[in-house]
């Protein structure tokens, strides 16, 4: 990986964390107003002797790191078992990213984004591409677990949709 692509993958990165930043700033305000400021608990269960109990790293982050306990060499990629199930509410659900060191690692997370939806109780994974060797050990942190709220939605067809500045422009019609 050049200098110029992890330049770019590391704005992207930034980027969505920014994004993130926000969303759960506004939900975590909406959802301490109807707990009273009492933290939410989810249930997490170890599946393996040398699962690692997820952690934030510091208290302002927004993520819960994920250690690897073993790795599988598979035909399409590195994949990474962490020995961690979780039992999330209904209407909430957790978002698998990778750590802000994979751009130091020359290696992506294969789904962009692993979504781990209320009802699914196996243990969590993360799969990495890579064109060298794996690009963490087991005991590392590879990953991390932001937990956000899904809201009950309905899609409705329509005939027409509201007009915008933006219209139908996409891909970068908004800027670089």
């Amino acid at each position: 990986m050049t200098d110029e692509e992890e330049k770019i993958i590391y704005e992207i990165l930034k980027q969505i964390n920014a994004e993130l930043d926000e969303i759960i700033a506004l939900h975590e305000s909406q959802y301490k107003n109807k707990t009273k400021g009492k933290p939410m608990k989810i249930n997490f269960k170890k599946l393996s002797p040398n699962a690692v109990e997820p952690r934030r790293a510091t208290a302002g982050a927004a993520g819960f790191d994920m250690t690897a306990t073993a790795i599988e060499d598979t035909p399409t990629c590195y994949k990474y078992h962490t020995g961690i199930a979780l039992e999330l509410p209904p209407g909430w659900s957790a978002l698998a990213f990778p750590r802000s060191s994979i751009v130091k690692k020359g290696a992506w997370l294969g789904n962009g984004v692993g979504v781990i939806d209320s009802d699914y109780r196996g243990e969590i994974t993360f799969c990495f591409y890579n064109f060298g060797n794996a690009p963490y050990k087991v005991g590392e942190r590879i990953g991390q677990l932001v937990i956000v709220p899904v809201p009950d939605i309905v899609l409705e067809e329509a005939v027409e949709l509201s007009e915008t500045a933006r219209g139908a422009g996409g891909y970068g019609s908004t800027g670089a």
